[in-house]
């Protein structure tokens, strides 16, 4: 076999897992209803164990919601209303052979989201006094030693339960800036308790839960610690991409020495990571990042432990990630939006069917920006390039009970994706594009060297319609006459967008070119550049010129640039035009 250690069987404690994919903790937002899972989150959970993966970690779950008060439970609760789903997705998951661990949080603290602030007027908690993130005018109330002992405690009853559901493990999450990890991180955590001041009293809590959990759950039920080995913080506000500047959040040298003392506590198994909010860019990495963008960081860890390690860092590219198991730097490796865009990622790499998996693109609009930005009323999770994600018995591909002959006007993505879907239903489709090839604005869009997701993305396309044999006429200005002459049953357009040009004089001036004509190379730049506009399309094609040497200012009628992006793509694209020094005048 090809990817001999991905199938490999690997130890967690008690519990033998059949192979070393997991699915990283991505709760679907916005589909669970008053804490309790519903059918929804129970079908997004399963449809990843039928494509395969080794082991599911479920979550993020509150164990309590007294300590951290939260007007509404904005995070599933393990309790004993929501026994019942959790047992049953146990039942489902074990029936396909994979295992399922369940993510348990202490709480959000300074992290709770801007909506429950805002509309609720609720007051955030830590382990200090420190800002709120969304709003650094709310300072959050320092926990009491009481109330710290008591959420340690909280997990007594949520390990009881888990372990009845007859789940396989529990991670706990102490990891991005919440609340454990306030309470690990000096820069959060600077109490004069027991809870505070050195290492082992900034452990304190970590470890007294997990001695909870074990009290009741049994020395070898498994527990992993998921955590960040750098918060990659160049001030108290801001994050950075440059791995060479000094550390502001918790550095390497102490996370090693903290993987020291949770394995040597009773820890089965560490999940590493990196960054924090104010550089999501490395916790929830964007299509900027390089693949095994953690991976330099990861490989220190295996030098100070012996149990198992779960590697992240986008590492859905098959080859690398056997190669981080193969190269010892890691046990297990941990799949988030990559099982997203394809739930059998696992069993399309096991049939070395690579150019069947649908890539994720690092766009996070589907899993992150639905459900998260305010504008957007909190629509339910999916995946931009997975339409089904969370959604997987309502959009499920069934045959169609009438065949039918099917025009489709339009090559771009909406063409290809109504192409590709409507043939697998069975019906019979002609696909015209007026260009000489597929993809739309995917094309342009692809160019940038920093965009070769996108480029992934468009190569799936056009090899999933030549496997399925999809009749594609190109070089064809589809008109009306052509449509009437041929008996269709059903013509869609998806003739897409362009190009909107501002009326302002001088537009039409020869030295005035969209940015797709600079990446199509139809149109070449000179050595200075204005950019009318700064949306992320403005943005990404300042930063690739800007590699090319150009001088280049990006023009915005708005306070801010790229806002139309997730946070994680905003704030890195932001570093890419400071690193490259394009100046950005807006208002």
């Amino acid at each position: 076999m090809r990817f001999q250690k991905l199938f490999e069987p690997i130890e967690i404690g008690k519990v033998r897992v059949k192979n070393r994919i997991a699915m990283s903790p991505m709760l679907p937002l916005g589909v669970y209803r008053d804490g309790v899972l519903t059918d929804r989150v129970i079908d997004y959970y399963v449809e990843r164990a039928r494509g395969g993966v080794g082991l599911i970690i479920a979550g993020v779950f509150k164990v309590e919601n007294e300590v951290e008060r939260a007007p509404i439970p904005y995070y599933p609760m393990v309790s004993l209303k929501g026994y019942g789903p959790l047992a049953e997705l146990s039942d489902y998951i074990h029936s396909y052979g994979a295992r399922i661990f369940i993510q348990l949080t202490a709480g959000t603290g300074r992290l709770i989201p801007p909506e429950v602030m805002n509309e609720f007027g609720f007051k955030p908690v830590s382990s200090s006094v420190n800002p709120a993130f969304y709003r650094p005018d709310i300072a959050t109330d320092a926990l009491s030693t009481e109330d710290v002992e008591k959420l340690g405690k909280s997990f007594r009853r949520a390990a009881e339960l888990v372990v009845a559901a007859d789940i396989d493990g529990i991670e706990l999450h102490a990891h991005q800036g919440y609340l454990f990890d306030q309470f690990t991180t000096s820069l959060w955590n600077r109490r004069e308790d027991k809870y505070g001041g050195d290492l082992n009293g900034r452990l304190r809590l970590s470890m007294e839960t997990l001695q909870n959990i074990k009290d009741v759950a049994g020395k070898g039920f498994p527990v992993t610690y998921r955590f960040g080995l750098r918060h990659y913080l160049r001030s108290r506000e801001r994050g950075t991409l440059k791995k060479e500047l000094p550390e502001v959040g918790r550095n390497l040298e102490e996370s090693l020495e903290m993987a020291k003392r949770l394995e040597k506590a009773g820890f089965d198994a560490l999940h590493v990571d990196a960054g924090c909010y104010e550089s999501q860019y490395w916790p929830h990495p964007p299509m900027y990042q390089p693949h095994g963008c953690t991976i330099d960081l990861i490989s220190t860890v295996k030098k100070v432990v012996s149990i198992p390690i779960f590697a992240v860092g986008k590492l859905d590219i098959p080859d690398l990630a056997e190669k981080v198991l193969e190269d010892g730097i890691a046990d297990i490796i941990a799949l988030g939006r990559g099982l997203l865009a394809d739930p059998y990622w696992p069993q399309k790499v096991r049939e070395e069917r690579m150019d069947d998996i649908r890539p994720c693109i690092g766009c996070h609009e589907g899993c992150m920006m639905r459900s998260y930005v305010s504008e957007s009323l909190g629509r339910p999770f999916t995946c931009s390039v997975n339409p089904a994600c969370a959604r997987e018995r309502r959009l499920q591909i069934t045959k169609a009970d009438r065949p039918k002959n099917i025009l489709v006007i339009g090559g771009g993505v909406a063409g290809m994706e109504c192409a590709r879907v409507s043939t697998l239903r069975g019906h019979s489709v002609t696909l015209y594009e007026k260009n000489d090839r597929l993809g739309g604005h995917l094309i342009e869009a692809s160019v940038p060297e920093f965009k070769e997701d996108v480029k992934r993305l468009l190569e799936w396309y056009g090899g999933q319609l030549r496997k399925l044999n999809v009749s594609t006429k190109l070089n064809v200005d589809v008109d009306h006459e052509m449509v009437i002459k041929t008996k269709w049953d059903a013509v869609v357009i998806a003739t897409g967008s362009t190009h909107r040009i501002p009326n302002i004089p001088g537009a039409n001036e020869p030295n005035v070119v969209t940015c797709g004509d600079l990446l199509l190379r139809e149109k070449e730049a000179g050595s200075r550049v204005v950019i009318i506009g700064g949306g992320s399309e403005g943005c990404e094609t300042a930063v690739w010129l800007a590699r090319q040497g150009k001088c280049v200012t990006v023009v915005e009628m708005l306070p801010n640039v790229a806002t139309d992006l997730w946070e994680s793509n905003h704030m890195m694209l932001l570093e890419m035009l400071e690193e490259n020094s394009v100046e950005i005048l807006t208002d």
